[in-house]
């Protein structure tokens, strides 16, 4: 119950609500499901609120374990006392946990538990009470011991100091202010090591911030120049004021051996406390700058994968290239590819006579209405041939530059080869090209999202972190928007709620045996998917053109019944759902009550909401709902750009400074935050998204070093 109060506290909701979630959480429930089939259980929390629920539900689970285990281990030593058990409750977090923890830790081998072994123990703990009159000395010389290779009683003294450093080390209580106070204050330091890559991390020669102000991107930035042996990298912190904050808890006013102790107290922190605190400052800036660039991953992830299909379009895919010529690969209105080849229009060959017979021939053949070239090597030279060739030909035709990343993962994946087995590895590309602009989500999520070209330092961050958290987007994206059961392809099954990739494979099997499904209830009959599978699964599954109009639209089979008793009490049948006479259901609805109409069908009032809106739009796609992609019939480079102008582009990237914008001249341009918006915004995602259509002007050129400065705010004033 404490659990449940607690994150009901921190995440603000209903205590019901709270427990409802941990409660089908517990029940392997997938979020998906949860967000979207059980509303009345939590409130209509959306699908990211559930995952953070989630997650903290994890942490805080991790944490109540952590302090069991603690206690428990505390406890057998027979060192536990009410202020132990006291400090424990009174912990937060894990770190002040294992804080606590760490003198009962079992120790390898240090200088002070060899100095315990020689009996030096009952010494540490005199001194430490600095309230002798003896002299060090003499208190020392009780314990030469030449069998336990004491010599005398300076080695004594050592061996107390030892001691008393590592129990200085150990106080959580210590370890805690000096954590607060160098984390507030530290000064993080970097200079140059000279070699081969040193170049590119210039900016970090003689850098000097604090780390509290340190952006995310600095982070990874001097993570990676430090392991790349280019940077030199060091923690400054005030060591006198560190010293004063020991000292205020260890040494005693007027007490005796002060001079001794001071020593012990730099020693500690020199030795055991700063390096130690050092490590775990540097770990957690990497841990909260992973964080922030899983998060910026996940923000342009979402956009990118819901950017609008261009349904019912024959596409050509233009995988561009020099010496080996670019791949072609025509794809029907179902993602058929109808054609293959590869033409010679760029350098080395030329060959552009015969590239655009060949061309213009498939155009006039298939019917082709638009082009997607890729924007890897030799994409701007396929781009301008592509333009010019447009120009010539009767037939209307455009073309847009598609992002490659990761089309080369896919060609080379088993799923590729499973897909094409006939195919070259670059014909492969080709098609993938052309399907990312037929439908994004349905091709992007058949490889690895980290590969996909959003995002920052992929490879410096938490692998698993970060593979669970894009794991999670691509799930909520489509079961967001709904699967074809009859066209989806495995890879694409294996995101809907309640299957994996067994139950995927078998949904794809059963479809060869056995032809297309022809109701949502068939899916009992494929091999291994049970009730509860079907429970999480069916509703995010759409059969298009099939009798039962349910099954193509949100509504879940359970609701079915519902469904009809609604449709019945206004003299409605459900052929009427494909008609205009279902438009007047909202109002009759509401002209009798909807927590009326609600509680007569046996359901809540935000599935009604759900049905009414499915019921009214049956097989809808919600990426139609977003601005549609900016095709583009004539070219530019970088060599055209001047400044003043105002372009069209499209959002590539968005990071922590800025944005990358694609304005047509193969290099993107940025847009630093500050010239984003005339308003204060703390993070560029606030203002912009991936995929999303923007004007900008351009602010400054550099051909040489192929940069582009550009403003989105200026344009308004131009």
């Amino acid at each position: 119950m404490e659990i449940v109060e607690q994150i009901s506290r921190e995440f603000n909701i209903r205590l019901d609500y709270a427990e409802n979630i941990i409660q089908l959480l517990d029940q392997e429930q997938t979020i998906p499901f949860i967000s979207r089939y059980r509303k009345e259980m939590h409130g209509s929390l959306d699908d990211q609120i559930l995952r953070d629920f989630a997650d903290r539900l994890n942490y805080i689970r991790n944490y109540n374990k952590r302090k069991e285990d603690i206690i428990k281990l505390i406890t057998e030593q027979e060192k536990m006392t009410p202020e132990i058990m006291q400090n424990l409750e009174k912990a937060v977090t894990l770190t002040e946990l294992d804080d606590i923890y760490r003198p009962f830790r079992p120790k390898r081998q240090t200088r002070a538990t060899i100095a315990e072994a020689k009996g030096l123990k009952p010494l540490a703990d005199i001194i430490f009470l600095q309230e002798s009159e003896n002299s060090l000395e003499e208190l020392a010389e009780n314990f030469v011991n030449a069998e336990k290779e004491i010599a005398d009683a300076q080695q004594a003294l050592a061996g107390a100091g030892d001691i008393l450093a590592e129990q200085i080390s150990d106080n959580a209580e210590i370890r805690k202010k000096l954590r607060e106070f160098i984390n507030e204050t530290a000064i993080i330091e970097t200079v140059i090591k000279e070699n081969e890559k040193s170049h590119t991390y210039q900016m970090y020669d003689n850098f000097k911030e604090p780390v509290k102000t340190l952006p995310s991107h600095r982070i990874l930035a001097i993570n990676r120049g430090e392991s790349d042996n280019c940077l030199k990298v060091e923690i400054k912190v005030n060591q006198n004021r560190c010293l004063e904050i020991i000292s205020k808890d260890v040494l005693k006013k007027n007490g005796s051996f002060k001079e001794f102790m001071e020593n012990v107290i730099t020693d500690s922190f020199e030795r055991l406390i700063f390096p130690s605190l050092e490590r775990k400052l540097r770990s957690d800036l990497t841990d909260s700058a992973s964080e922030q660039a899983i998060k910026m991953f996940k923000v342009n992830l979402k956009p990118l994968l819901m950017q609008p299909p261009l349904k019912n379009k024959v596409i050509l895919g233009f995988d561009p290239a020099y010496r080996t010529g670019c791949k072609i690969a025509v794809i029907d209105e179902n993602s058929n590819v109808l054609d293959k080849g590869v033409i010679y229009p760029t350098p080395p060959h030329n060959n552009v006579e015969e590239a655009e017979k060949t061309l213009s021939s498939l155009i006039k053949k298939f019917k082709i209405n638009a082009i997607a070239i890729g924007n890897g090597t030799a994409s701007k030279e396929s781009e301008i041939f592509i333009s010019n060739l447009i120009k010539k030909i009767p037939e209307p035709v455009s073309y847009m530059v598609v992002n490659e990343a990761g089309a080369s993962v896919y060609s080379a994946s088993k799923l590729g080869a499973e897909e094409f087995p006939d195919y070259d590895v670059a014909l492969r590309s080709a098609v993938s090209i052309a399907r990312r602009l037929q439908d994004p989500l349905a091709e992007l999520i058949k490889i690895d999202v980290k590969s996909i070209g959003v995002g920052q330092y992929q490879h410096d961050m938490p692998q698993k972190r970060l593979t669970d958290v894009l794991d999670g987007v691509v799930e909520d994206c489509v079961n967001s928007v709904g699967v074809d059961l009859n066209t989806a392809s495995y890879k694409l099954l294996e995101y809907v709620s309640g299957l994996n990739a067994g139950i995927a494979k078998n949904i794809v099997e059963f479809r060869k045996e056995n032809g297309n499904f022809t109701g949502r209830k068939q899916l009992k009959e494929v091999k291994k998917l049970g009730d509860k599978a079907f429970e999480q699964c069916a509703g995010f599954l759409r059969i298009h053109n099939n009798k039962n109009i349910l099954d193509n639209t949100a509504v879940h089979p359970e609701s079915y019944k519902a469904v009809k008793k609604l449709l019945e009490l206004f003299n409605m049948v459900e052929s009427d759902i494909v008609t205009d006479k279902i438009k007047s259901l909202p109002k009759l609805v509401e002209s009798k009550g909807f927590g009326k109409v609600a509680e007569y069908c046996g359901i809540g009032e935000p599935t009604l909401e759900d049905i009414i809106n499915e019921l009214l739009k049956p097989g809808r796609d919600i990426r139609a709902e977003l601005p549609q992609p900016e095709l583009r019939t004539d070219a530019m480079s970088i060599e055209d750009l001047k400044v003043g102008m105002i372009i069209k582009g499209v959002v590539r990237n968005v990071i922590d400074f800025g944005a990358f914008v694609d304005i047509g001249v193969h290099q993107d341009g940025l847009v630093h935050i500050s010239e984003i918006c005339n308003r204060y915004i703390k993070h560029p995602s606030e203002e912009l998204i991936v995929g999303q259509n923007v004007e900008v002007k351009v602010i400054g050129v550099d051909p040489e070093k192929k940069r582009i400065s550009l403003s989105i705010k200026k344009v308004d004033k131009a």
